[in-house]
């Protein structure tokens, strides 16, 4: 009697420990279609933000504690000064160029997305005058999801002086 009980009770445990497995892996799915048209609705704002001169609608893209690795420049830490490295640069500009922005790759598990992409930068007649890749790390936090690290490089080779 007692052996029929233990086998009942193991394979009760077996059940509900397999059991628990799946509904946390389930729970873990990541729709990765949707994921990658949101992140790519952000990328997209971002670059209507930067062609309109609007640093605060380019932040939206941070969190507060983010840190941005940009091209030939040290680091940016926190949301503030990301914003304020970006305002300087977009009062500098006058060029009229603007930048197309492109989810490559997308990896994401649990509340965190990884997208490599790549950037163009476009005269206004629309030819290129540059163009590279970056790669941002996402959290998503409050329900939705924010860059907490970017980094990007550009592949143009150096001209000549």
């Amino acid at each position: 009697m007692r052996s029929k009980f233990s086998t009942a009770i193991f394979t009760a445990v077996i059940a509900l420990l397999f059991t628990a497995c799946s509904n946390e892996k389930a729970a873990s799915t990541v729709d990765m279609d949707k994921l990658k048209a949101d992140i790519q609705a952000m990328e997209n704002a971002y670059a209507a933000a930067e062609k309109a001169k609007d640093a605060d609608k380019v932040v939206a893209y941070y969190s507060d504690d983010a840190v941005s690795y940009s091209r030939n420049e040290e680091p940016t830490s926190g949301k503030a000064a990301i914003k304020e490295r970006i305002a300087g640069r977009l009062a500098k500009d006058t060029s009229g160029n603007y930048n197309v922005y492109k989810v490559v790759d997308l990896f994401a598990e649990g509340d965190m997305a990884v997208e490599i992409g790549s950037w163009t930068e476009l005269s206004p007649s629309g030819n290129e005058t540059d163009k590279g890749h970056y790669m941002s790390y996402f959290q998503k936090r409050d329900g939705k999801y924010v860059c907490v690290r970017d980094m990007s490089v550009t592949s143009t080779p150096v001209k000549a002086k």
